[in-house]
């Protein structure tokens, strides 16, 4: 009787604590992600919204000021990851929100292409090592059996940012004249101030790990520390061959074979960020119907509501059965048809449907995928190896807005460019991924067995 009070003692406590922590820590740094994301796509609103016509800019132009900002992120995004392991989250996730507001705010006064790839480049220099960096911050505070959830939680924010950011960005745009400022120009602005005012509450209000969170009972935080502790000691002993962890991330063909996945997802997600405002934008010619600046916005965000309830249902689904390779896989497949079916479709209201079954497939994927990388690696491997990941992947980040825009450019028709080859180009990525996680899974380098539900685990490398 006493074992069976004692087990229900720590349910009680498992539970308040994970919790706490989806109430207290989750929400905000899922909004630091939802600032972060409509700042570094605020640029695809600006395009159709006289941007594009202010800066004379052509479509590989505007694609390659979209996708440079991906090459700053990736030079120092495993340096920045690393910083965050030795100075703390609460720090560096500060420090990084503050310097990509003040960079997002100088887009404002962009006068030409040669200065708009300039604060691009910049901008991704500022906001490199973000997004690993909170992944792992929320790893570290989660036994791995609540992860999922955890993420999907935080993940929420992305899709949401389009849901909500896209209309914002479509009212912002509408004030034109406000300080003297074009429409886009006061977008700009008002996306901006929101970085530099929470990064400075994220200094005070983040902590580092749940033994600094005053907010938990002594009880919930020995638990939680505990449980930790034995994770992480159990992840150390399965990858034992002493190397540093730069070391063992670098070296894992796990890790690389995670990131060309990863990059096939990104590919499609920002496809989809950077050009179907301007896929929306051209309606107007394809099918008769005219919008305005906050119809456009509105429409923009349609295919990212069922996108936030799929990954919240996908990822509950994860949580019951524990991880399995079709969670991953059958959105890649979906995404790999979808989206170049979508320029084929004979109305608004069908393109819309198919973005927004691409949508559901990219935003179900995502956050359960991040739960593989700390199946195997812990302490500075992990800080590396996810931030290496989120680095390959992210040169899809770069190469996607860029290769979509000048193969439009390449195939226009009476000077229009033209989206069908390049939504195909991507549909060939998406179901590149499918393949490798396959194959990944088959070999047995990731756990994805419904044997082990809501832990995930690894077999010893």
């Amino acid at each position: 009787m006493d074992l069976e009070n004692a087990r229900r003692s720590v349910s009680g406590i498992e539970r308040s604590a994970i919790k706490k922590i989806s109430i207290r820590l989750v929400p905000f740094v899922a909004l630091m992600f939802f600032i972060n994301y409509l700042d570094r796509t605020a640029i695809g609103f600006a395009s159709p919204n006289g941007m594009n016509e202010d800066l004379a800019l052509s479509a590989a132009q505007f694609g390659f000021a979209s996708g440079v900002f991906f090459i700053g992120y990736i030079l120092l995004e495993v340096p920045s990851n690393l910083a965050l392991h030795r100075f703390g989250a609460r720090r560096w996730l500060a420090r990084i929100m503050v310097t990509w507001g003040v960079v997002a705010l100088l887009f404002t006064w962009v006068q030409n292409f040669e200065q708009l790839a300039i604060l691009r480049f910049l901008l991704g220099v500022a906001e490199a090592g973000f997004f690993p960096g909170a992944i792992l911050f929320l790893s570290l505070w989660v036994p791995a059996r609540h992860r999922s959830k955890i993420l999907a939680l935080f993940y929420l924010a992305q899709p949401l940012t389009t849901v909500i950011g896209a209309p914002l960005a479509s009212w912002l745009i509408q004030q034109d004249g406000v300080f003297g400022l074009a429409g886009w120009r006061f977008m700009f602005f008002g996306v901006a101030i929101p970085a530099i005012v929470v990064g400075i509450i994220a200094w005070f209000y983040l902590k580092d790990s749940p033994k600094d969170a005053k907010w938990l009972t002594e009880e919930e935080r020995a638990w939680l520390v505990g449980e930790l502790e034995v994770e992480r000691a159990r992840t150390e002993s399965q990858n034992t061959k002493g190397h540093s962890g730069l070391r063992q991330a670098f070296g894992s063909g796990r890790v690389w074979m995670l990131s060309f996945i990863y990059f096939g997802f990104i590919y499609g997600l920002y496809a989809l960020a950077f050009f179907l405002p301007t896929i929306i934008g051209g309606f107007q010619e394809t099918f008769g119907t005219e919008f305005d600046i906050i119809q456009r916005g509105l429409i923009t965000a349609v295919p990212y509501v069922p996108a936030a309830i799929a990954l919240w249902l996908w990822s509950r689904d994860v949580s019951r059965r524990g991880l399995r390779t079709w969670h991953i896989v059958i959105p890649a497949v979906v995404g790999a048809v979808t989206i170049p079916l979508a320029l084929f479709a004979n109305s608004p209201a069908l393109t819309i449907a198919l973005v927004a079954l691409t949508a559901m497939a990219i935003f179900s994927a995502l956050p359960n995928f991040w739960t593989l990388p700390t199946q195997f690696l812990t302490g500075a491997a992990a800080a590396a190896g996810v931030a290496l990941i989120n680095t390959i992947g992210n040169l899809a980040g770069f190469s996607a807005p860029y290769i979509s825009g000048a193969v439009a450019d390449a195939t226009a028709v009476n000077g229009e460019p033209q989206y069908v080859v390049p939504m195909i180009i991507v549909g060939g990525f998406m179901g590149l991924s499918a393949i490798l996680m396959a194959l990944l899974a088959a070999k047995g380098r990731v756990n994805t067995s419904a044997d082990t539900p809501q832990a995930e685990t690894v077999p010893a490398a």
